[in-house]
């Protein structure tokens, strides 16, 4: 069921418009860093991996902010539910991996999400430490941390964090969708 909910293009579709907006919000804010700055688009094209294969190209558009104040011109990167750092999957296949991952021994093995997803062992390996050594301590989290369920452990990120948002939705992908624009801060 979970795996399915990757290639659903509606999903992608829903999460680009709340990117489109939170890129609005944050170019209306102005710069941070020189109180107020126009900010600029300064888009850039990622090539994500794992999710549908007819998505539109604006999807894979990550975008960017710039200030336009001579002197400044800073660079933003506003929130994203669609892109998770830097990481070259989109966020919603590397949630729904960690979330089988972590649902052991009833849950996926390694090679049936490497097979099922197209990911090397390397790569998974890199998420799991992702969430286990990196994300629990990062300020994005603590940021998040106060507005969610104590029962949400950080030793079971993020698998503790989707399941408080599958038992809170009608189903699991209103779950999914919940849970990265959660984490998107959306």
């Amino acid at each position: 069921m979970l795996s399915e909910l990757s290639q659903k293009a509606i999903l992608f579709s829903l999460l680009h418009r709340i990117d489109v907006d939170l890129a609005n919000q944050c170019r209306q804010n102005g710069c941070a860093f020189c109180d107020g700055g126009p900010l600029h688009q300064a888009n850039y094209l990622r090539k994500p991996r794992g999710g549908p294969s007819c998505l539109p190209e604006e999807y894979s558009i990550r975008h960017s902010l710039c200030c336009g104040r001579e002197g400044c011109r800073r660079r933003t990167l506003p929130p994203s539910c669609l892109f998770l750092g830097r990481k070259v999957y989109w966020a919603m296949v590397i949630l729904i991996v960690m979330v089988l991952r972590q649902a052991r021994p009833n849950g996926a093995s390694t090679r049936e999400l490497m097979r099922t997803f197209g990911i090397d062992r390397k790569t998974l390996f890199r998420w799991i430490a992702y969430f286990r050594d990196v994300f629990p301590h990062s300020a994005k989290w603590q940021i998040l941390r106060g507005r969610i369920s104590s029962q949400v452990k950080d030793s079971r990120l993020p698998a503790d964090l989707a399941d408080h948002f599958f038992q809170h939705s009608g189903c699991k992908a209103d779950g999914l969708f919940a849970c990265l624009r959660f984490l998107g801060g959306g």
